[in-house]
């Protein structure tokens, strides 16, 4: 993990200096029980004047200049929104407006640090060399419903991207061992039409069936043209990792969030 960094640097398959990508951790911040460290999401039940000290001390800390934090107000949706220069135009109510309900960020704004909350769902960044950044907030509804895809859609539609030249990063979250689910769940990703035989498998001793949304995010994006090497995992499980990272499934609801986030220097 992190040695007790409050962030840690994600490592794409192209370092390039004009990228800066991270992932917090439960070290370091002003939070307290199940909010410990720093948790930067202000709508997970946590004080509000703790999130924002803690936004702070994350905005300090990084390696590069940030002039503005954007993070969405995620429902567990596929909607994406472009933050380009028209958007930071705007006044800070009708941003948060535009915000609500977004599950997906793409810009090309200098110095603007895009950023999803998770807790055992999956944060997926993207970059293009063309100057285009993403975070995407991919739970299992998101992953079901193909939110990767649409952002990288809005990449390639908006900004002209060539899939072959993005690079992801697939963020902390819950792994295939930990991820229990109903028959019910494993259903909808079926009738969704995902390869079950290759992100699922039903464990013996329980009879419960347990779903990979690290490799099922990834062959969405393969499908949308990203060659398998330009892709990193970071490998990191929330559950068995509560400790250095947030897990609602261990934590409860009521806790912390990771903040994944990535900046075009």
């Amino acid at each position: 993990m992190a040695d007790n960094k409050i962030f840690v640097e994600c490592k794409l398959a192209n370092p390039c200096d004009e990228v800066f990508a991270f992932y917090t951790t439960r070290h370091g911040g002003y939070g307290n029980g199940s909010y410990a460290g720093l948790n930067c999401t202000g709508y997970c039940g946590d004080d509000l004047a703790v999130v924002e000290k803690n936004r702070s001390l994350l905005l300090e800390t990084l390696p590069c200049r940030v002039d503005s934090l954007v993070m969405p107000r995620q429902t567990h949706g596929n909607k994406v929104l472009v933050v380009d220069g028209g958007f930071m135009e705007k006044d800070a109510e009708e941003r948060r407006n535009l915000l609500y309900g977004v599950d997906a960020l793409v810009g090309n704004c200098r110095n603007v640090c895009l950023a999803v909350s998770t807790a055992d769902c999956v944060p997926v960044l993207l970059y293009s060399p063309k100057g285009v950044i993403a975070a995407v907030h991919a739970g299992w509804r998101g992953t079901v419903s193909r939110i990767v895809c649409n952002a990288l859609e809005v990449m390639k539609r908006d900004f002209s991207c060539n899939p072959e030249n993005i690079y992801a990063y697939i963020g902390p979250s819950i792994s295939l061992q930990a991820f229990e689910v109903g028959d019910e769940v494993w259903e909808e990703f079926a009738a969704a039409g995902f390869d079950m035989e290759k992100i699922s498998c039903k464990k013996t001793e329980t009879g419960k069936w347990h779903i990979d949304l690290w490799k099922a995010n990834a062959m969405l994006m393969e499908s949308s043209g990203l060659l398998p090497g330009n892709i990193s995992c970071s490998g990191v499980c929330t559950w068995s990792n509560c400790n250095d990272v947030f897990s609602a499934r261990r934590l409860g609801i009521n806790s912390g969030r990771i903040l994944s986030g990535i900046i075009l220097r």
